[in-house]
């Protein structure tokens, strides 16, 4: 009886600090939170390209929601950050560029992550892969954020085989287990060190606690200038129907990435853990297409590229699986932005989401995820970037894009459209794919009939017939994104009103904005000082006389 009664006395402060309680205290899901990394919107089967096999993306997508009206970031570090904290990045000073490795700053230490969060839940937190939210200090790094456990890199990009980032004329080897440096990796393909830590971490993982794996690629981003694309010779030899080169280099790339997520879907098949999952999956930014970043992504036909506002560089190649879904094998025009996956799997994770802050950008839309119903979300803000000079802003149908990056040098339609005829989708590939073989077994994968249904109403068709002429860097536009995905026809001129509405409204947003936390490089951070490693420099910062000998 004082058992119980103490344990009464101990539920309004666990509610006070965000966690429920329940009687029958049921294992709240595991979420494996996969993010590939410039990964463009024509690049998956799932909306409409026949030319790269991504069959085990695919079978989740058809099983599960796909999210036809999904907005990142235009970059990356800003994303990541909009993941891990729920918030836009000008709340939190991450709204400007990517953070560089030799920078003396990190994502705030003042914001709470999403597996600190977890972590009151019992949850165990483990990331694989890339971070690129700071490394000055260890106090920015995973293992001091709420994870457990991490294996991969801290920088925004590697080289896949020898793991140097080359950056700002510096290069260093940046691949991690945890703080140490993993030199014993040195020419393990990165796709598949992030695949088999995933499945170690899953195999080893007691079941009765709720997992929280975060599974961040570095595909498909370009690598370093003497290599931008590698890839295992024999995965790119199987691809010889893609002509371009450049392309079919970017598609091994993500062929092996896909080969990787039915390896995990296999290892939480194995566990028992899959039937009480949640998985997302998602890209970081649009595609960086046509050469950009010395890549070859395709975002087709949607406008831009990677690190711009227009569709091509903000709305997101991803989808939801879940059996705890009960509206599933449909494809969701549900508004819903990246800042929104932290209250939203804290919510299906049996958090008490009313505890948290209430400067969110990001709103809980689980409920409507199960159910189908439209979400609450009615705007979003895809970026203010006061340095560049643009901003975008998107109010139920409308869109408002104020400036552009590059001097408007990206601001056009990309391919390659890449192979889109149905007789060149390999169906068969999506069925006897691992994933689609165990989900065939749970009963879950749909027919080919549907399967090519929900792929023809995910596949955005335009004109691009390109008719009332936006010029953003003389005049804001305006477009209609859900009648005009492919931002064809600026509206601005016939809705003026509705122009006014949403410049006021951009404007009330930059009064809440902080300032870019960007900095200054900091020479102390240069991998040549720490073994041509990237490392803590601010932890060890080195003494006036080594930087003066180094002049």
């Amino acid at each position: 009886m004082a058992a119980t009664k103490g344990y009464l006395l101990l539920i309004p402060i666990l509610t006070a600090i965000g966690v429920l309680v329940s009687s029958q205290n049921p294992t709240p899901p595991n979420i494996i939170f996969i993010l590939a990394d410039d990964l463009g919107w024509n690049d998956v089967g799932f909306h409409g390209s026949a030319q790269i096999p991504t069959p085990n993306l695919d079978a989740l997508a058809y099983s599960g929601v796909i999210l036809n009206r999904y907005y990142v970031t235009p970059i990356c570090t800003p994303s990541r950050a909009a993941l891990m904290t729920g918030k836009y990045p000008i709340h939190n000073g991450m709204q400007h560029a990517v953070l560089y490795g030799m920078e003396p700053r990190g994502l705030p230490l003042t914001e709470k992550l999403l597996p600190e969060y977890l972590r009151e839940l019992g949850y165990k937190n483990h990331i694989v892969g890339k971070w690129h939210l700071g490394h000055y200090t260890r106090k920015y790094t995973p293992l001091q954020r709420g994870f457990d456990s991490h294996v991969g890199f801290w920088t925004g990009h590697h080289h896949l085989f020898d793991h140097t980032a080359v950056e700002t004329q510096t290069w260093g080897i940046d691949m991690r287990r945890g703080y140490d440096v993993a030199y014993d990796l040195h020419g393990k393909y990165t796709t598949h060190v992030i695949r088999e830590e995933a499945v170690a971490r899953i195999s080893s993982h007691p079941v009765s606690d709720p997992l929280f794996l975060y599974v961040a690629h570095g595909a498909v981003h370009s690598a370093n200038p003497y290599d931008f694309h590698p890839a295992p010779d024999d995965t790119v030899d199987k691809l010889t129907s893609i002509n371009d080169y450049r392309r079919r280099k970017f598609a091994a790339m993500l062929k092996e990435l896909d080969d990787s997520v039915g390896a995990i879907i296999k290892a939480l098949k194995s566990r028992g853990m899959l039937e009480n999952s949640i998985i997302v999956f998602s890209t970081d930014n649009g595609g960086p297409a046509n050469g950009f970043n010395d890549n070859w992504a395709s975002n087709w036909p949607l406008r831009g590229v990677k690190n711009t506002l227009w569709e091509g560089g903000v709305r997101a190649a991803g989808f939801i699986w879940s059996p705890l879904i009960e509206e599933s094998r449909r494809v969701s025009h549900q508004t819903i932005h990246i800042t929104d996956w932290l209250p939203t799997l804290l919510k299906a994770a049996g958090y008490n989401i009313t505890a948290l802050p209430r400067d969110l950008g990001g709103i809980n839309v689980w409920k409507q995820l199960q159910n189908g119903d439209r979400t609450e979300r009615n705007q979003i803000l895809h970026n203010i970037d006061d340095i560049w000079g643009s901003a975008a802003l998107t109010v139920n149908n409308w869109k408002l894009l104020k400036g552009t990056n590059y001097n408007g040098q990206w601001d056009q339609w990309y391919g390659p459209a890449g192979d889109r005829d149905i007789k060149s989708y390999n169906l068969s590939a999506i069925t006897s794919s691992p994933t689609g073989t165990v989900l065939n077994a749970m009963k879950m994968l749909p027919s080919q009939d549907v399967i090519l249904k929900l792929r023809e109403e995910a596949t955005i068709q335009c004109t691009n017939e390109k008719r009332n002429g936006c010029k953003p860097l003389e005049k804001p536009c305006l477009f209609d994104v859900e009648r005009d995905p492919c931002e064809n026809e600026n509206l601005a001129g016939q809705y003026p009103e509705i122009l006014e509405m949403m410049l006021v409204k951009l404007d009330e947003y930059n009064a809440t904005a902080l300032p870019p936390g960007n900095q200054p490089l900091d020479r102390r951070g240069d991998p040549k000082f720490w073994g041509y490693t990237w490392h803590n420099f601010g932890d060890d910062l080195l003494t006036p006389k080594i930087l003066q000998n180094d002049e």
